[in-house]
């Protein structure tokens, strides 16, 4: 790392912080606005559905493979390169007469899903290591917010510009940060070369989709049906060969030996167990927000009015994210990461016992946004420390991949808890979000104990192929 930054510091971190808010938006704009998307275009809830399901896709598939692009060639020119593929996907879906098209425009977005590890590499490359427990902490707070802010702002700006007003929004707003991006961030000191392994990138790509496609939609075709469970073994055959493929490989797609690593595994088994209870409450505390007083609890809310409703765990989430650097001398990243687990674990279960009005709901919501403010600074924190300097892009993407399964996984969950209890009039009982939310809490607890395995801060590091050691860039 270098011990100064080498460009504009006043400019680099404004810069990495708009590109990670602005995107982290796009993954919740749309999720409140989808019955109105459905009812404009004429489709159905199944179709309008893969608007999610194929930006989602994309994005697993393309945040690890781009990651190492970004180690390969330099960050900053794949951060263009992704930046640009959102704001392209943007346009599509902004013009799209059609849901197809829309959904066209999605998969194309998603492409923009690596701009998460690639701003993790240049903040390796730009800043000192004194500041870096600052800096990540800061990068992922904006990011919970980003997130969060998509969910708040989704009501207002289809109430002002409809909902194309989602994409042509957000695609000025990528134009100019990938101008931004392109005339002011440094270019990556150093690069490891090398070459994109096709074969394990196909491989991925196709264990992803084989996993992804029935945790999205278990609960519709049936989790006993011939398709999810096809599905499944596919996903299980492509891992194997995956795993051989890449151990066999001179020029792996995604070095074994560093996911080996105890700083590496601990960390991204904690993701995946984080990203489950985190996206499963993050998905339905809105749905239960909505659901009118025929359903017997819940708040009648608008999407602007539960949007608000988690307001009180964007600013948590803040205060957590930009705490998180400066605790680490009294509280290190590894019990972080734990109390953020259990931050977590905490609310799911208040959420589940105790969400009669709102203002309950709204401080269980606070708790849970200390618990994602703190987990997921730490979860990057120590993904920074522990991998290479050449292969932060690929790890990263890697442990934000794995949040993303582990996302699907909860998201699956609680749909079949939630959907699989419902009362004559068709509403959901609340028993069902009782369960989901205690299911939500035991992933959270098992992720504290995940936690603990981390190893300290002291830097471990992997042996490199002589292939892919660092070479100097080129000017």
């Amino acid at each position: 790392m270098t011990s100064t930054t080498r460009g504009p510091a006043a400019a680099i971190f404004p810069i990495l912080a708009i590109n990670v808010a602005i995107f982290a938006m796009l993954q919740s704009l749309l999720v409140p606005v989808l019955p109105i998307i459905q009812n404009d275009l004429g489709t159905t809830p199944a179709v309008v559905t893969w608007t999610l399901t194929a930006w989602l896709l994309t994005a697993a598939v393309s945040t690890p493979i781009l990651g190492k692009v970004g180690d390969m060639i330099g960050k900053r020119r794949t951060m263009v390169i992704a930046l640009g593929a959102a704001a392209l996907g943007s346009l599509v879906a902004t013009f799209a007469p059609n849901i197809e098209l829309v959904i066209v425009g999605r998969v194309i977005q998603g492409f923009g899903a690596a701009v998460f590890p690639l701003t993790y590499g240049i903040a390796r490359d730009e800043f000192p290591s004194a500041r870096m427990p600052s800096i990540i902490g800061a990068l992922s707070a904006i990011m919970g917010i980003g997130s969060g802010l998509g969910t708040v702002l989704a009501g207002p700006i289809e109430s002002a510009f409809g909902w194309r007003g989602l994409f042509w929004i957000p695609m000025v707003l990528f134009v100019a940060s990938a101008t931004a991006t392109r005339f002011v961030i440094p270019e990556s000191p150093l690069r490891t070369g090398g070459k994109i392994n096709w074969l394990a990138a196909v491989l991925l790509a196709g264990w992803l989709v084989s996993l992804l496609l029935p945790l999205s939609f278990g609960t519709r075709w049936g989790w006993a049906s011939t398709n999810v469970i096809g599905l499944f073994i596919a996903a299980a055959v492509l891992f194997a060969a995956w795993i051989a493929v890449e151990i066999r490989s001179a020029n792996p797609l995604i070095d074994m030996k560093l996911m080996r690593l105890p700083g590496i595994w601990t960390n991204n088994l904690t993701a995946l167990l984080f990203g489950a209870s985190m996206f499963g409450v993050w998905a339905f505390l809105p749905q239960l927000a909505q659901l009118p007083a025929s359903a017997g609890f819940g708040f009648g809310a608008s999407v602007t009015q539960s949007g608000l409703l988690v307001l009180p765990m964007l600013v948590a989430m803040a205060v957590a994210g930009f705490a998180s650097g400066p605790i680490v001398p009294v509280v290190g990243f590894k019990y972080q990461l734990a109390l953020g687990a259990a931050f977590v674990a905490l609310s799911s279960a208040a959420l589940a016992l105790f969400h009669a009005s709102q203002w309950e709901v709204s401080v269980a919501g606070a708790v849970f946004g200390l618990g994602l403010g703190f987990g997921i600074a730490a979860m990057a924190s120590l993904i920074v420390q522990t991998a290479p300097a050449g292969q932060t892009g690929v790890a990263s993407g890697m442990n934000s991949n794995l949040r993303t399964i582990g996302g699907a996984i909860g998201a699956a969950l609680m749909s079949a808890l939630v959907t699989g209890n419902l009362q004559a009039n068709g509403q959901p009982a609340e028993i069902g979000f009782v369960a989901g939310f205690f299911a939500m809490a035991a992933l959270a607890t098992v992720a504290i104990a995940v936690a603990f395995l981390v190893p300290g801060t002291r830097r471990t590091t992997v042996a490199m192929d002589p292939r892919e050691q660092l070479v100097p860039a080129q000017a």
